[in-house]
């Protein structure tokens, strides 16, 4: 299962439901079940059915503050990620505790974990 890597205040509110939008600064083509992780942790906290990957534009960015949860405005935006895309979730399950995983040297975005994710 690949795990995201995210910032825990970000992670919380996408393992709560708040944030069906990450806005990252290109393309996925992932879909399906994916873990969260928080920054820094090396461990899983949730999982969440990433569904699509949207390209942003100014009109898409400022009519949908409630999905993607970012208060800046769309130069803001544009000065972090040149080309800004909204991954989008669904689904949330949080774990009843945090899950360790092996987070390879340098991984910033996404690691592949192999093997059972379950316990």
């Amino acid at each position: 299962m690949d795990i995201l890597i995210i910032k825990e205040e970000f992670g919380k509110q996408i393992l709560t439901g708040k944030k069906t939008w990450e806005l990252r600064g290109g393309n996925t083509k992932k879909r399906g079940r994916i873990a969260i992780a928080f920054s820094g942790t090396k461990k899983k906290y949730g999982t969440v059915e990433l569904i699509d990957s949207i390209p942003l534009t100014k009109e898409l960015y400022e009519s949908n503050v409630k999905k993607h949860r970012s208060y800046g405005t769309w130069n803001e935006l544009k000065n972090i990620y040149k080309n800004p895309y909204a991954w989008v979730m669904k689904k949330p399950e949080v774990f009843e505790e945090p899950i360790d995983y092996n987070h390879p040297y340098g991984a910033i975005i996404w690691v592949k974990e192999k093997g059972a994710f379950y316990q």
